[in-house]
């Protein structure tokens, strides 16, 4: 009669064990029950089967937040790749054999990125697996790691300049800075590089001051003692192109929002700005599904094939 209450906690234990980890990761009992569709005292009951089992505190309780205890972490760490790889067993069964016909991909991104940079291997992967549902989630850069960390998307899609804790930030396509400015404008008829001299006694249109476009921007004018102004803060880049298009001011962006068929000069500014990086960012130690894996895949290609053929361009 002893093993059957050790029976019936094995059985249960992938159900204590998924509720352990989304507590884990919410940082909150009721997040995680309100996430697995459960009520908050049965995901606690569930976690006080693992504490008496493991003969451990896993979590530190401070009023309505959570926090891991060193073992806590340590089963984490262990536990958090079981229960990913077991409910997402299916699916990479069916991946294994070629079977990739189903399923869901959420990618968090920012409207510039959604607009520039995933068009085309979203395209690509539709034609091929046009069963799978892509959801696009539309959000800032902050929004889009909390995404993450609570995992509620799979992946997210943008530039990083500083990488935080827990996070993996793995680099796909480069992108260059240029000042844009009217067809008629002093700088578009100068020939010879532009200097920061030659940009500071006119206005800039800068996307809003807490976005790394003006922090970087700020930067280069500071780190080289050269003065300059902002004659309008406007978010998104369309916006900024007609702005400047209509001559209320110039602006300072990554061409990764320039098709060549806008009425603007565009002028290399890289020995002044570097290259700017937009990649896949995950949560460090996130299981990612089949249809993510396969995406990020398609994602590499496109943009391999893009960037030999801009080289082979470079050298003709």
């Amino acid at each position: 009669m002893g093993s059957v209450p050790n029976l019936y906690y094995k059985q249960n234990r992938l159900k204590q064990l998924r509720a352990f980890c989304r507590a884990a990761r919410l940082g909150s009992i009721s997040m995680a029950a309100e996430s697995l569709f459960l009520s908050q005292p049965a995901v606690s009951l569930q976690i006080q089967a693992l504490e008496r089992e493991f003969d451990t505190i896993l979590f530190e309780r401070r009023g309505p937040h959570i926090k891991l205890t060193p073992e806590g972490e340590a089963l984490y760490k262990l536990a958090d790749p079981l229960v990913e790889g077991v409910d997402k067993l299916h699916e990479t069964f069916a991946a294994r054999f070629g079977r990739l016909e189903s399923g869901e991909l959420n990618v968090a991104a920012g409207e510039s990125t959604i607009l520039y940079v995933l068009p085309d291997p979203l395209r690509r992967f539709a034609e091929v697996h046009p069963h799978i549902r892509i959801k696009l989630h539309n959000v800032t850069g902050r929004d889009g790691l909390a995404m993450l960390h609570r995992d509620e998307v799979d992946f997210a899609v943008g530039s990083m300049l500083e990488v935080p804790d827990g996070i993996t930030y793995h680099p796909i396509v480069d992108y260059h800075p240029k000042l844009i400015a009217p067809l008629d404008h002093p700088l578009a008829r100068k020939t010879g590089p532009i200097s920061l001299e030659d940009i500071s006694p006119f206005g800039l249109i800068l996307p809003p001051r807490h976005l790394s476009t003006w922090r970087m921007v700020d930067l280069v004018f500071r780190q080289h003692n050269v003065d300059y102004h902002v004659s309008l803060e406007a978010g998104g880049w369309e916006v900024i192109k007609k702005y400047v298009e209509l001559g209320l001011g110039i602006s300072i962006v990554t061409d990764v929002c320039l098709t060549g068929e806008e009425p603007l000069a565009a002028i290399t500014l890289d020995h002044y700005f570097p290259a700017r990086s937009y990649g896949v960012v995950q949560r460090l130690g996130r299981h990612l599904s089949p249809q993510a894996k396969r995406f990020i895949h398609f994602m590499e290609q496109a943009y391999i094939g893009q960037q030999q053929t801009q080289e082979a361009g470079s050298e003709t």
